[in-house]
Order: C-alpha cells, then sequence, then structure tokens
C-alpha cells in the first residue's frame, strides 16, 4: 500500500523529471541530477509503474508508457518512464517544454502481474475484475497492457477488456481465448493532478473500485 504523501511525491517526481530533462534535452539514463530534500522509502523499492500525461483541462491523452515489472527502483523508474511518455510513445509527438503548463501528470503504482490460470474462456472471462485488474496479453511474439482505469473509463465488461486489450498488443480481438496466448493481470494504485502543476491525490484504490 502507498501512502497519499508517497503516491503525491511519486507525481512531483514526474513532473521534476520531464522539467529537467525537457529543459536541458538530456535524458534520466544519461542525467540524473541530484535530488533537493528526502525522498520516500518506497522510491527505494523495485515497483512497476505507467506516467499518463493528459491535456487540460479536457483530459485528452497525450503520453502514456511504463514498466509493467519491478525491474527498478520506483524513484527511478517514475523518471524515466516520465521522459518516456512525453518522447517515446509512438502515437504522438514529442512534448515540448512549454506544453507542461498545460499536461497533468499521473503515476499508476502497480503490483506485480500474476497470470490468470485456466486457459477456458470461462476461467478467464471469470477472472477479470473490471475496475481493480490491469490486464496483459502476451503471446504470438507480441503483448499488450491496459490500466485499471482504462476500462472503469469506458464502461466496458470483461470481455470487451479483453478484446481491446489484445487489440493494443496487435492481435486479433479473440486471440486473449486461445490457451497459447497468456493473460495476467495487476492492480494499481493511482495518483494524479487536478490541474497542471497541482498537488496530486489519490484517484483509484488498490482494491476493489467496481463490478462488471
Amino acid at each position: 500500500m502507498v501512502t497519499d504523501e508517497e503516491g503525491s511525491a511519486a507525481v512531483a517526481r514526474a513532473r521534476e523529471a520531464l522539467a529537467h530533462h525537457l529543459a536541458n534535452g538530456t535524458s534520466p539514463e544519461s542525467d540524473d541530477p541530484k535530488e533537493d530534500g528526502p525522498r520516500p522509502p518506497v522510491f527505494r523499492e523495485r515497483r512497476g509503474v505507467f506516467v499518463t500525461l493528459k491535456r487540460w483541462p479536457r483530459g485528452e491523452l497525450r503520453g502514456c508508457i511504463g514498466f509493467p515489472l519491478p525491474v527498478l527502483p520506483l524513484g527511478t523508474a517514475i523518471a524515466r518512464a516520465a521522459f518516456a511518455a512525453a518522447t517515446e510513445d509512438p502515437r504522438f509527438r514529442t512534448v515540448r517544454l512549454e506544453e507542461l503548463d498545460h499536461l497533468t501528470v499521473e503515476v499508476s503504482i502497480l503490483t506485480r502481474p500474476e497470470p490468470i490460470e485456466g486457459g477456458r474462456r470461462s476461467d478467464r472471462l471469470a477472472a477479470v475484475r473490471v475496475g481493480r485488474d490491469g490486464l496483459i496479453v502476451e503471446g504470438r511474439g507480441t503483448s499488450g497492457l491496459l490500466l485499471p482505469q482504462v476500462a472503469a473509463e469506458y464502461d466496458w465488461d470483461a470481455e470487451t477488456f479483453l478484446r481491446e486489450t489484445c487489440r493494443k498488443a496487435g492481435l486479433p480481438p479473440n486471440a486473449w481465448e486461445d490457451p497459447e496466448v497468456d493473460v495476467l493481470r495487476f492492480e494499481a494504485e493511482v495518483f494524479g493532478e487536478g490541474r497542471p502543476g497541482a498537488p496530486a491525490t489519490r484517484l483509484r484504490e488498490s482494491g476493489p473500485t467496481a463490478d462488471a
């Protein structure tokens, strides 16, 4: 469980990293400036994380990239995911420094993905908890991920969520029914700004929030 203070610090870390690296034309891998003041202990833990950028006030997506697996300390992962969301999301042009005043930052801190056991269609449908789970579909040389808040935002049921995750992977929408295609689920604690640069608040709990 991440505290509200840690979540707010995570969003501040993402915005600070974006501002620094876009201003200096550097990346977190090549330029990791000293951080002012103490950082929460959770920043030293290895966690999966995604950073989402949205246009304010309309809420349109501007970039979203992250690390599904806990391969990096959270503080490092946040900085790298924020920079990648701004510069590497293939759906969008690179974010410019002057855009930051018109973008909100959202950080999703993930649990470790776990496979949905059982390869039958009914098993997979029953295991997906819309409003709580995010999904990963892996198979046929590709993979795709959708965060829990995506299904909740579009009011999808479990089957639609599975189909859309397959599409994100570039697979046929019914690929999740193939026992040779792996389906994994995870949970997320999400923190975000109500307006650009404002103190972040918790947007989603880690436990059940909705059923569909």
